[in-house]
């Protein structure tokens, strides 16, 4: 089966371009989302385009315990009763936004957190037919759920299917015990095999596996294991996450003894080990972080010019329209993006005040719009063509972008990126660094000093 060729480890030029940047999940990155967007420009935005199919995405954002790595928006508790008032709260936005929707069909839904497995049998399905009551779904509708694999039976895969889900993410981030103790989630080797078999036999459409390398105590050999009862497992796709150690804005992370945490070096080989190790057992290299199978739908994708990426990360329909619901879940709605409510007390008042929890958001320029569209084909496709972007947006492209091609020069010289007269090509030595080529696009970070208000890229 065809795939896109391998890409090509350069150490001293990952060195030397691994600084802070986005990734690039939107663009303009959530930096740039104010208080002033209000619900009427929502509104606006739901009627730009009405013939497209919608994506869905709820956060449950409570957790049975605290991975100290995390970074996620999540509320620690073991009170299930919680659960109900935040259903109650999520009913009211679900009733009030949906009627914007109306005669759309989902396509997509994705529940993310947070934990959506904390849920007990009788909230997931109090939740999903609340869902299904108000948004009319398709019937071959991707239906993703975000799994815990730690205080859940063997059998909520069982209950997850009669709920329709046809897709699963398992948590695993490293199979190591001294791992798991350090960052507080031991969990059962077994387990997680058994789910992952017990989904591929009850015809789960695709299964993922999250892995996060950097952790404290990782070491090649370490981490080699993992990758190799990962593959045995035999996931369709694969997430490898780069820690990012920022104990100021998490203070979890702060348990975390520096002399624990691989340095810069042990990371890129950490990394180095995981794609090679990946690319050998027959996974694609998609993108930053994420591997699928050649025969998976984000690889076969790819290959057409048709994959997408939007704050899940990569996806195969990037042509509709996402309504985030429930606490801090983005929304993007034509060319407007909006965030809810982070804070549950804010939330919770924002839904009894206004019937659903907006915070904040951007209505997009039309300038956005077109480097949107530049930054998106460069991270999905490794390449860009001018001529889409002129003939989109009547422009003439170098002449549109001429500072940013000045700032892309360094790039070229150094063999990340290859340009003709009609098109920009990222070389199998720049895919990994596909984050910096897309910041010579990005208009905001140039004009402020945002840059290190991001993790490194590598």
């Amino acid at each position: 089966m065809k795939s896109l060729p391998a890409i090509e480890w350069d150490s001293a030029l990952i060195q030397k371009y691994n600084y802070s940047g986005p990734r690039y999940t939107s663009y303009p990155t959530a930096l740039e989302f104010s208080q002033e967007y209000d619900d009427a420009a929502f509104a606006t935005a739901t009627r730009r385009y009405p013939e497209r199919p919608l994506s869905l995405y709820v956060h449950i954002p409570f957790c049975h315990k605290l991975c100290y790595f995390c970074g996620c928006n999540k509320i620690v508790t073991r009170h299930g009763a919680k659960v109900d008032d935040y259903l109650d709260t999520l009913a009211r936005e679900i009733r009030a936004r949906a009627p914007l929707f109306a005669g759309r069909h989902v396509s997509q839904m994705h529940w993310g957190g947070g934990t959506p497995t904390f849920l007990s049998v009788a909230q997931t399905a109090r939740l999903m037919a609340l869902l299904r009551e108000h948004f009319s779904f398709a019937a071959d509708a991707e239906l993703f759920i975000e799994i815990d694999p730690r205080d859940i039976p063997l059998d909520l895969i069982d209950d997850l299917q009669r709920q329709g889900f046809n897709r699963i993410s398992v948590g695993v981030q490293d199979f190591n015990g001294e791992v798991q103790r350090l960052i507080n989630r031991e969990q059962d080797e077994a387990l997680i095999f058994g789910l992952i078999e017990r989904a591929t036999r009850l015809g789960f459409r695709s299964t993922n596996i999250d892995l996060i390398y950097g952790l404290p105590r990782q070491t090649r050999d370490r981490f080699a294991y993992t990758l190799q009862r990962v593959i045995a497992l035999g996931p369709q796709r694969l997430s490898v996450f780069n820690y990012a150690h920022m104990p100021s804005l998490f203070a979890a992370q702060r348990k975390f003894k520096d002399a624990d945490l691989p340095d810069a070096g042990q990371k890129l080989a950490l990394l180095q080990h995981s794609i090679m190790t990946l690319t050998d057992a027959s996974y694609q290299f998609i993108g930053m972080d994420h591997f699928a199978r050649p025969d998976d739908e984000l690889a076969l994708a790819q290959l057409a010019g048709r994959l997408h990426r939007n704050f899940q990360g990569y996806t195969t329909q990037g042509e509709c329209d996402l309504l985030g619901l429930g606490l801090s879940a983005i929304s993007m709605i034509g060319d407007h993006y909006a965030q809810n409510q982070k804070v549950m007390r804010s939330y919770r008042d924002a839904v009894e005040r206004q019937g659903n929890g907006l915070w904040r958001g951007v209505a997009l320029s039309r300038d956005d719009c077109l480097r949107r569209d530049v930054i998106k084909a460069l991270i999905c496709q490794f390449r860009l063509d001018f001529n889409v972007i002129e003939t989109a947006y009547g422009i003439q492209f170098t002449d549109y972008f001429a500072e940013d091609l000045a700032q892309m020069a360094p790039l070229v010289e150094d063999g990340l990126v290859t340009m003709s007269a009609g098109a920009l090509e990222i070389t199998t030595r720049g895919r990994l660094l596909v984050r910096n080529i897309c910041m010579c696009f990005d208009a905001y970070l140039r004009a402020s000093q945002r840059q290190r208000q991001f993790s490194r890229v590598i």
